[in-house]
């Protein structure tokens, strides 16, 4: 398709230029015009002028209604003959071009032609207005080829995202360059067209402007250059979660464009970052968690200093009928006995001997818990382990990853193991800390 525009955008420029298509000679177009001049004569018995005003006339009219007739054939017919040879294509690309106004756009195109091809036949008398009309025509032409260039990219990113082609990808962005450079490209042969110049004179001259237009388009310059760059990088796609609180933006990116990202927040705003801004500034991108398979969960429990202390033989019978300390306890008990008989331990000292403590067996316990739990990730980093004591107790810190990263998944974890966990720490006989 590109090949065929370009095919009849070259031909038609050449007719702008002040030359007739090729297909038909001017001496050939005038030859003709003049028979048939000569012909209406003899048939109306009218003068020469006249002759040639109702030939241009009816000509003109002809033009119209070829015209109209290459909008419709387009426009209806082809469609029709689209969705019946791709009905049973797995995505109805036909319709996705139909909604992005592809072959409307094509339409008009086709309307152009007739012109730019048969124009000559009715104007070849007046060939000064023909050139006016034919320039007219040209810069129309041009203008719907941008359109559709402009039409097709849309359809191709919605056809992409229907598809799921390169998903996760900024497509977006890659589709808003390309059209700036359809726009840039069409606005130079329009110049071209106008001016009767060749489009590498106008591309020369950009050398000398280009230092104001740097310092002009420098915002849109900066935006262009960190969105080619976040795509190269693929440092932010669409669905990332994002955090960047200088532009209050915490929640999911829904849009990567040229030269913004926009951050949908957790609370249904908008947001819109610049691109340079995420290359230039620190944010922080959730993405890696969700590809890991795990969110982190690190939180502490802290405990009142005051009720640690060392195991009664009331808790350890009590605790041994806990079925996730039984290991824990049979395997401490023997190591405790081994050391307890190569020391002569002095009765009623508990410096001498080694023993159990209610911290030492709840924090056990603790972790025998996270890892029989179904939604803690199994395969990732679990551990329990004391913090430095503060004015607040001693924290005893869980750190462990679900493997649901969903939000609301996330929280009822956390939730369900501390509820747990604050719950059953009596049984211990410690303390949560709790200031009065």
């Amino acid at each position: 398709m590109n090949g065929l525009l370009a095919f009849f955008l070259a031909s038609s420029l050449n007719a702008g230029a002040g030359e007739a298509p090729q297909a038909v000679a001017p001496n050939q177009a005038q030859q003709w015009f003049a028979q048939l001049s000569e012909r209406v004569q003899n048939w109306l018995h009218v003068p020469e002028t006249f002759a040639d005003s109702v030939i241009i006339a009816c000509g003109t009219v002809g033009l119209v209604v070829l015209a109209l007739i290459a909008n419709w054939l387009v426009r209806v017919v082809l469609v029709r003959l689209m969705h019946r040879l791709f009905r049973n294509a797995k995505v109805n690309w036909v319709d996705i071009f139909e909604k992005e106004k592809v072959f409307r756009r094509l339409s008009h195109f086709a309307a152009a032609l007739v012109y730019t091809h048969l124009g000559y036949f009715v104007f070849c008398q007046t060939t000064a207005l023909h050139d006016v009309l034919l320039t007219v025509v040209n810069v129309y032409i041009v203008i719907i080829v941008v359109g559709i260039a402009v039409a097709l990219l849309n359809a191709l990113h919605e056809l992409a995202k229907e598809t799921g082609f390169a998903s996760g990808m900024p497509l977006g962005g890659v589709a808003q360059a390309l059209k700036l450079v359809a726009i840039f490209i069409g606005g130079i042969l329009i110049l071209s067209i106008f001016l009767d110049r060749s489009p590498i004179y106008f591309l020369s001259g950009l050398g000398a402007l280009s230092a104001v237009l740097l310092l002009v388009f420098k915002d849109a310059l900066l935006g262009l250059v960190g969105g080619v760059m976040l795509a190269a990088n693929r440092m932010v796609i669409v669905g990332d979660w994002i955090e960047m609180p200088k532009y209050g933006a915490d929640g999911d990116v829904v849009e990567v464009t040229l030269t913004t990202v926009k951050v949908q927040n957790w609370d249904k705003t908008i947001v819109t970052v610049p691109c340079y801004s995420l290359i230039s500034e620190s944010f922080k991108n959730w993405r890696g968690m969700v590809e890991y398979g795990g969110r982190r969960v690190k939180r502490s429990i802290y405990i009142d200093m005051e009720s640690i202390g060392f195991a009664s033989e009331e808790q350890l019978v009590r605790w041994k009928k806990i079925e996730l300390l039984k290991d824990y306890l049979a395997q401490k008990e023997k190591e405790l006995t081994e050391a307890n008989s190569r020391v002569n331990a002095a009765e009623g000292v508990l410096a001498n001997r080694r023993m159990l403590t209610n911290i030492g067996t709840f924090r056990a316990y603790c972790l025998a818990y996270l890892r029989a739990h179904p939604q803690v990730s199994q395969s990732m980093l679990i551990l329990v382990r004391q913090l430095a004591s503060d004015e607040h107790g001693l924290p005893l810190e869980l750190y462990f990853f679900s493997s649901d990263t969903r939000w609301v998944e996330y929280e009822n974890l956390q939730s369900d193991v501390f509820d747990h966990l604050l719950a059953i720490i009596g049984e211990f006989g410690l303390h949560v800390y709790q200031q009065e």
